[in-house]
């Protein structure tokens, strides 16, 4: 004997408006997800973008706060020394032309801050005895195309440099202070050694804004890019700079900057 299931209109118009509720709710929280979604979005989007905003105004900052520190430090030393001054006006008129017009860029070549390291080298150089042991050297491969290219945040050498001239013993037998500049597989290096002097460097209210703008530059421009160092072995202080252009780059362009 056959039984058949039969469903009552009541229970069957029940079950139909139970369905239709649940497909309801269903659509309705996938649309909620899905504007979830888009709010989630534009706000990591706009964090992004404020990010990227402030980073930009402490660069400016700090570039703006820069330049006049550094022109300053040059003047002084250019005053300081009169008998030599035809010969560092020479070399000023050429880091004068490079804060005025290259800076301005966001980035510039390796090529165009080397030349400018080497116009404050020589600028500094008026400070010391010409019995003073100072060594540049440059270990740089000029054919690398990225050594032409604006992957450079401008005066990143300025302050491992004029520190070095700054701390270094210039009197003492032995005292010396060596630069070296490298650009090889893509990676520009700056190596800075001074044999550190005896004499307390006098106080100021607002010193080592050199150093704390490197490291903010640093970070900003090439994040995890570069690698920054700074010793002391014994009598001699040792600031490293590696940053690697080619990573950096690949970035900014996988970025679409």
């Amino acid at each position: 004997m056959e039984h058949q299931l039969s469903l009552s209109p009541s229970l069957f118009y029940a079950i139909v408006i139970l369905l239709t509720i649940s497909i309801i709710s269903i659509v309705f929280l996938v649309i909620k997800l899905n504007i979830s979604v888009r709010q989630k979005r534009m706000l990591e989007s706009k964090h992004q973008e404020m990010e990227s905003k402030f980073n930009q105004v402490q660069l400016e900052n700090l570039d703006s706060r820069l330049n006049p520190h550094l022109l300053k430090n040059i003047l002084n030393s250019v005053q300081s020394h009169a008998y030599q001054t035809y010969f560092a006006l020479d070399k000023l008129a050429n880091v004068l032309d490079y804060i005025l017009y290259e800076s301005r860029k966001k980035l510039v070549t390796p090529k165009q801050e080397v030349e400018f390291a080497l116009n404050l080298i020589e600028i500094n150089k008026i400070k010391l005895s010409p019995l003073f042991e100072l060594k540049v050297k440059l270990k740089v491969n000029e054919n690398e195309p990225l050594y032409h290219q604006h992957l450079l945040a401008p005066f990143i050498s300025t302050d491992l440099i004029e520190n070095a001239f700054k701390h270094a013993d210039l009197q003492s037998a032995g005292a010396f202070i060596s630069i070296i500049f490298e650009f090889n597989d893509s990676t520009f290096k700056l190596t800075v050694a001074n044999k550190i002097s005896t004499k307390s460097p006098i106080k100021k209210d607002k010193g080592g804004f050199g150093t704390e703008a490197l490291e903010q530059r640093l970070k900003i421009i090439y994040n995890d890019h570069f690698k920054f160092e700074r010793f002391t072995e014994e009598d001699v202080y040792i600031a490293h700079l590696k940053i690697d252009l080619l990573e950096y780059k690949t970035k900014v362009l996988a970025a679409g900057r």
